[in-house]
């Protein structure tokens, strides 16, 4: 949570900084990490191969991955987390512990319901069980989040991130591999049943979690509202209607994936338009509608939750308070630098997430299939974990905006080590030595952002505030992400036709026969041409990062002089 205690790297050596590590709410940690990455998984991914097996189409499946389109809004929900207690179990376990409990029990129920279906007969009702089995992941996910927060100090954030991730990875591990051999070998019925129980992983490590201190519940303020009967019955329905239409706006646009609109605007007989819709996403000016449908989904929610003017009904009010109070409490407690705190969030790891050509990459510099997936999927992952724990230690012994810093330039300098790469050609020990370090600073610089973000949260507002954070944060990636490989097409044209970087394709006159060796195949462009199109690219991946460099530096800055003027909120 928010904390006004300055950071005094000096103040915990290496010792006690890997100690945090070996503590019971950390090693508690993994257990929840765990449980957050399986379900997640098991929707998005690992169903599909059912469905395919069945015989269902491509495009059936397609409208399945919208079950996840949960996780992109869940902060609308997370106001009746963070403010509702669950009956019984909240007095004997605690507010966050029984909420987890509870989302925990509702996946294990939607998985196994799952697990019964046949999709050849039962496809909608398995839809409905894999949209409700998501909705119940998002809302462990933000339960899971609060207690990380409001259980550990700012120092330990470091390493309770680390462990949640650990958890996470370890989950896609067997949510992408166990249900597979055991279908393979038995049933996919079997396999859903026994990732269902799997589940108990999580159930566990909540029983095992210490009780966070007693949660604060923020008040409504809707005692004096107006309302009651029918009036105010129409009032909420047409209110959630608004409500619902602006989620699937905001998370159509965070997902950027229209399908849900299209089938939307067709069900109410618009066909021509859902259909226009779907193809004007996927063209090259997609990236505008996705931030269009992002801008306007935000818009729609406030419209939904503004108080009628002049009339105080119970509807606005709790509306306006469920949503609209955590964000005026970040507003005020960060005023002056609330702006570029969001900025720096939404920019910190676009270095990383517009690298969403890397697979391509590889196979045009010469790798095969098998060497990109060993390498990646084995190594890389024992990388990426490493890098999770050394952002976990940095947090600890340098502090938070120190570390925070740090991985800023970790994201922009990784990736130049693929221009390296490309120069090299097929050759395995580099593409170690390129994987290992993305993966190792990606690691890093993202523990670090979870950690800092954690430290924005208060009291009372932690799981809306949070949920906020995260959903916001991937938002620019994937939105500029779109335009990567065309971005490498273009450079690499220009290379070719003696245009603008046509200067770089000198760089790579003498690159191995097997490098790009299917360069006009694939792009129309000889090798050194493509070969300057992914450097481009790279480069240019770079220099994106810088912006969040230089935000860190100035928030870090602001941050410090805080401190300074309110020296006396060390001794709070």
């Amino acid at each position: 949570m928010a904390s006004d205690t300055p950071d005094r790297p000096s103040t915990r050596n290496l010792r006690a900084a890997l100690a945090v590590y070996a503590e019971r709410r950390t090693l508690v940690m993994v257990g929840l990490g765990f449980a957050g990455g399986l379900p997640f998984y098991l929707i998005f991914d690992t169903l599909s191969a059912w469905l395919r097996e069945d015989g269902l189409s491509l495009e059936v499946i397609g409208y399945f991955s919208l079950a996840t389109l949960v996780y992109s809004f869940k902060f609308l929900w997370a106001p009746l987390l963070d403010r509702t207690s669950v009956p019984l179990l909240t007095a004997r376990l605690g507010h966050r512990r029984s909420w987890m409990l509870v989302s925990q029990a509702l996946i294990v129920a939607g998985l196994w319901l799952i697990a019964g279906r046949d999709p050849a007969s039962d496809l909608g009702l398995m839809a409905s069980l894999a949209v409700l089995t998501g909705f119940f992941g998002a809302s462990q996910d933000v339960v899971i989040d609060a207690w990380r927060i409001e259980s550990a100090d700012q120092s330990r954030q470091g390493a309770m991130a680390a462990a949640y991730q650990w958890g996470y990875r370890l989950a896609l591990l067997a949510a992408g591999a166990l249900p597979l051999v055991i279908a393979q070998y038995y049933s996919w019925q079997l396999s859903y049943a026994a990732m269902g129980a799997l589940m108990g992983v999580g159930m566990g490590a909540a029983l095992l979690a210490p009780r966070e201190e007693q949660h604060t519940l923020r008040p409504m303020h809707a005692d004096e509202a107006v309302g009651g009967g029918t009036a105010e019955a129409a009032e909420w329905a047409i209110r959630l209607v608004i409500v619902a239409f602006g989620a699937l706006l905001l998370g159509s646009g965070l997902a950027a994936n229209a399908d849900a609109l299209a089938r939307l605007t067709s069900m109410v007989g618009l066909a021509a338009a859902g259909e226009w819709l779907t193809d004007a996403w996927r063209s090259g000016a997609g990236v505008w509608f996705q931030l269009l449908s992002v801008v306007a989904g935000f818009l729609v929610l406030v419209v939904a939750t503004r108080p009628i003017p002049g009339v105080r009904t119970r509807p606005g009010a709790y509306l306006s308070a469920a949503l609209g109070d955590p964000i005026r409490d970040f507003l005020v407690r960060y005023r002056g630098t609330a702006a570029l705190i969001l900025a720096l969030i939404c920019g910190y790891r676009l270095p990383d997430f517009v690298l969403n050509i890397m697979n391509p990459f590889y196979l045009d510099v010469g790798f095969t299939l098998v060497e990109v997936a060993e390498v990646r999927k084995a190594f890389g992952v024992v990388a990426s974990m490493s890098g999770v724990f050394l952002g976990g230690l940095a947090v600890a012994r340098l502090g938070l905006m120190r570390a925070l810093l740090v991985g800023a330039f970790g994201g922009p300098l990784s990736n130049l080590i693929f221009i390296w790469l490309a120069s090299r050609g097929h050759d395995l020990s580099s593409l170690f030595v390129a994987i290992g370090v993305e993966n190792i600073t990606g690691g890093f610089a993202g523990t670090c952002l979870i950690a800092y973000m954690s430290s924005l949260t208060s009291a009372g507002f932690t799981a809306t505030q949070y949920a906020l954070f995260s959903s916001l944060y991937a938002l620019p990636g994937r939105l500029i992400a779109s335009q990567s490989g065309r971005l490498v097409e273009a450079a690499a044209r220009s290379a070719d036709s003696g245009g603008l970087m046509s200067g770089m394709a000198g760089l790579f006159a003498e690159l191995p026969a097997a490098a790009f060796a299917q360069a006009y195949d694939r792009s129309g462009v000889s090798p050194a041409a493509l070969a300057s199109g992914y450097t481009t690219f790279f480069l240019y991946s770079s220099a994106i990062g810088i912006a969040a460099v230089v935000l860190a530096m100035v928030v870090a800055a602001k941050d410090r002089r805080s401190r300074i003027d309110r020296p006396h909120s060390a001794e709070l």
